[in-house]
């Protein structure tokens, strides 16, 4: 075979048979990948909060529709009556004014203690680590082994507050009866002003010094560094306690736990004063057996909840300073 008659390149390629279509996989974008990888590791926390949150709402309030007392199969669709009677009952008011009275008590007074603290701890003291754990360890003490301790320490017969009270001649006084019942219920808030301390602790941390220390050469005074400088730039962090804490107060279960008889048959015997909302739920829930009822008492305080968060985010939107605007679009 001569030069001439070897094929060239274009005629081997011309003459090659074609090929199919492309058969490859599609890549995966970066955007689509996060997203897979974010639902991923979100994934437990979704399955719990539709399970163990969104379920039992939803279950409550179709139980708010009938009158289910939790063992009889006999049971009727009532509607709105639940909530009709509801509005109707005198027992329902009472205890929610006596939640909001405990609320706009025990908020404000917690707030204050727990910034105090913090302001105090903040301070180059010696040993002030060993101060911040002193003061934050009833914070961790479980509600139930808190509830006994206080019981215990202000039990009339040997009770350790009646004990200091009887070295001054002062007669026993009954701290768990009506009237003093409501004070001890406010002592056991303030027990747990560690948890508030801590955040206090973090916010006046976060607070540049340079602003305090300007403030000091001017001839600022400290209650006056302190309200014109730490208390606005500290009013996200108060605000956010102000909301929690709101929301703990109203569904607290502190006065079951230092009732006499803490069972669902003793419950109606708690001094009027310490009867909150969420203990007539808890009476009509388990020591007359009406879910039903009980369900729609609960419904009524999830959206009363709803009302004062949004009303404490109203009140405040003109006095809570931010460094970065919330309502920025990124």
């Amino acid at each position: 075979m001569t030069v001439d008659q070897i094929p060239s390149v274009t005629d081997r390629r011309g003459s090659a048979p074609a090929a199919g279509p492309a058969t490859s996989r599609p890549r995966t974008s970066i955007a689509t990948r996060r997203h897979r990888a974010f639902y991923m590791f979100a994934s437990p926390w979704i399955i719990g909060f539709a399970l163990l949150t969104i379920a039992p709402m939803a279950y409550a309030l179709w139980l708010s529709f009938t009158t289910f007392d939790g063992i009889s199969p006999h049971w009727h669709y009532v509607g709105f009556g639940n909530y009709r009677e509801l509005f109707s009952d005198s027992q329902t008011w009472k205890s929610l004014g006596r939640t909001g009275l405990f609320a706009i008590t025990s908020v404000p007074l917690s707030i204050i203690a727990g910034l105090g603290l913090a302001v105090l701890v903040n301070r180059p003291l010696k040993a002030r680590g060993l101060f911040r754990t002193l003061l934050y360890l009833p914070a961790v003490v479980p509600p139930v082994g808190a509830g006994i301790a206080f019981k215990q320490l202000f039990d009339q017969n040997s009770g350790a507050a009646n004990g200091v009270l009887n070295l001054f001649g002062i007669d026993a006084l009954g701290w768990l009866a009506d009237p003093y019942a409501r004070y001890v219920l406010i002592m056991t808030v303030l027990w747990t002003a560690g948890n508030i301390m801590i955040i206090s602790l973090a916010g006046l941390q976060d607070i540049p010094r340079e602003l305090l220390e300007a403030a000091r050469i001017d001839g600022a005074s400290a209650w006056r560094s302190f309200r014109s400088i730490t208390v606005p730039l500290l009013s996200p962090v108060l605000l956010f306690q102000t909301v929690t804490g709101v929301i703990a107060s109203v569904q607290t279960i502190m006065p079951l736990l230092l009732a006499p008889d803490p069972t669902p048959a003793g419950i109606t015997a708690l001094p009027q004063s310490n009867y909150l909302y969420m203990m007539h739920v808890f009476a009509e829930y388990f020591a007359f057996g009406r879910y039903g009822y009980a369900s729609a008492l609960l419904w009524v305080l999830f959206v009363l909840i709803l009302v004062a968060t949004g009303l404490i985010f109203k009140a405040t939107s003109g006095v809570v300073f931010y460094n970065v605007d919330p309502e920025a679009k990124k």
